[in-house]
């Protein structure tokens, strides 16, 4: 089964029909004020209401309220949420939507026991994303983190962190996830995509799959 791709950080109808051009299953928008790709509820709701059948559109937060998330479902349409702080499964299921929960994965400190425990408490959860944990920053770091640590037993791993076209082929031929999400491993600048990156990004993970 080929390996999906999660772009995230889109901010333009442009660079959205980019990624989906290049065979993106999902886009992501990020509705966190401090990101350096934050778009604002109504130009989500506008990029969105363009996208084409099949493609789903994911909503990240980080500690939001359940009235901010509640208000950006009711406006944008949103298919997916994914939660990026310290959400409790309660939290996270409350939303009717499915959700994707993401975890920070400590090199220095975890081991995969533990980012399977960590999993574990997210039973709902329609897919676990793993990214790489640095202290402050909940996500969109730019590293990766040792893949060992990613259990084999778990189901519909999304792998994300530091994910690039020249990293991308060995991560999916060694960890073999659901779905990859790539932000800042093919952008231009902050918020920018750029589109030889894209299309590099879907080949090396193409390729990585028939490793």
């Amino acid at each position: 089964m080929p390996t999906r791709v999660k772009v995230c950080g889109i901010t333009s109808i442009e660079d959205a029909k980019s990624a989906i051009d290049a065979g993106a299953s999902a886009l992501g928008f990020v509705f966190y004020p401090p990101s350096p790709r934050y778009i604002s509820v109504p130009q989500a709701a506008e990029i969105i209401a363009q996208l084409p059948a099949f493609v789903t559109s994911v909503a990240l937060f980080v500690d939001a309220s359940s009235t901010e998330v509640e208000q950006c479902i009711a406006h944008t349409k949103i298919d997916l949420v994914q939660f990026h702080g310290a959400e409790d499964e309660q939290f996270c299921r409350q939303f009717n939507r499915p959700y994707i929960k993401a975890l920070r994965v400590n090199s220095e400190k975890h081991q995969p026991a533990d980012v399977e425990a960590l999993a574990k408490a997210y039973p709902s959860a329609r897919g676990i994303l793993l990214d790489t944990y640095r202290k402050g920053m909940p996500g969109g770091t730019g590293e990766r983190f040792d893949w060992s640590l990613v259990p084999s037993s778990l189901d519909n791993v999304i792998l994300a962190g530091g994910l690039t076209p020249a990293n991308v082929a060995e991560a999916v031929s060694l960890v073999k996830p659901y779905a990859v999400d790539v932000s800042g491993g093919v952008e231009a600048s902050h918020g920018k995509k750029d589109i030889q990156k894209i299309r590099q990004f879907f080949a090396a993970v193409n390729c990585g799959d028939n490793k």
